[in-house]
């Protein structure tokens, strides 16, 4: 069977070790949670061949990558409608699957950010994703208050999920070698049905204090802000890296009744 080449502009890095593959694949979690798997971006199907194991869930596999989609038909014939050529972020989940779903994948760096937001705006159906990120990526994810890698991103992901670090990978295993570290992270879903805030709100105000994040957020959140009924709010005086996902809900709430006073 001919292979697949690695496409640029499509971010492709091919996975070409096994014992890595086989890894990422253990890494998933369902106990129950879910009986479905989308992999993402599955190329030649290293990860494939260790999903398609299992018998604790069923796999689906997506790639935009024509050429990678008539590889896999060929490779996986017994796939049939659950080999689909298309967009993952432009993917419909509630159309395809029935139910909870993971998600896995070696994702192309060129989109990271992108996939996890796919997978927050999917967070009721989406209990637990594995995926391989560029590291610095991985690191934001999974960063801590007051450190620069702290961002919109860290705080958005882990107000709805449960980030894990799992592994660094080296560039050598992958066909081509892309020019940075990669990293495999775990995202389950918390236990928080709500966060206990106006939530549309909630990423307004992690968005703009973080798009200004050298400025105090009451200067970066003056937009938003009552500043005559909020008054002397302390966290006001912090820059958005300083606050935990715990202090940006109770800032929410602080604006949204500061607001809701001035109506």
């Amino acid at each position: 069977m001919s292979s697949v080449r690695a496409k640029k502009h499509l971010g492709q890095h091919f996975l070409t070790d096994k014992n890595i593959a086989s890894k990422i694949v253990e890494s998933l979690r369902p106990e129950g949670k879910y009986n479905q798997v989308l992999e993402v971006g599955p190329g030649m199907g290293i990860l494939s061949d260790f999903l398609l194991q299992k018998e604790e869930y069923q796999t689906y596999l997506i790639d935009l990558d024509a050429e990678s989609v008539q590889f896999l038909k060929r490779k996986y014939p017994q796939l049939g409608e659950r080999l689909i050529n298309g967009d993952f972020l432009e993917l419909d989940f509630r159309q395809i699957f029935k139910g909870k779903l993971g998600i896995i994948g070696n994702f192309p760096y060129n989109i990271s950010s992108q996939i996890i937001f796919k997978i927050l705006d999917n967070r009721d159906i989406i209990p637990e994703m594995v995926g391989m990120f560029q590291k610095e990526v991985a690191e934001r994810c999974s960063a801590k208050p007051g450190t620069k890698e702290y961002g919109i991103l860290t705080v958005l992901i882990n107000a709805y999920y449960k980030v894990e670090y799992l592994f660094t990978v080296k560039a050598g295993v992958f066909n081509p070698p892309p020019k940075v570290l990669s990293a495999v992270i775990r995202l389950s879903r918390n236990e928080v049905e709500a966060l206990g805030c106006d939530e549309k709100l909630f990423w307004q105000v992690v968005k703009a204090g973080f798009n200004q994040r050298r400025k105090t957020l009451r200067n970066a959140l003056s937009s938003l802000i009552n500043k005559e009924k909020i008054g002397n709010e302390p966290m006001l005086d912090l820059r958005a890296e300083r606050l935990s996902v715990g202090d940006f809900v109770e800032l929410t709430n602080k604006i949204a009744e500061s607001g809701r006073q001035n109506d």
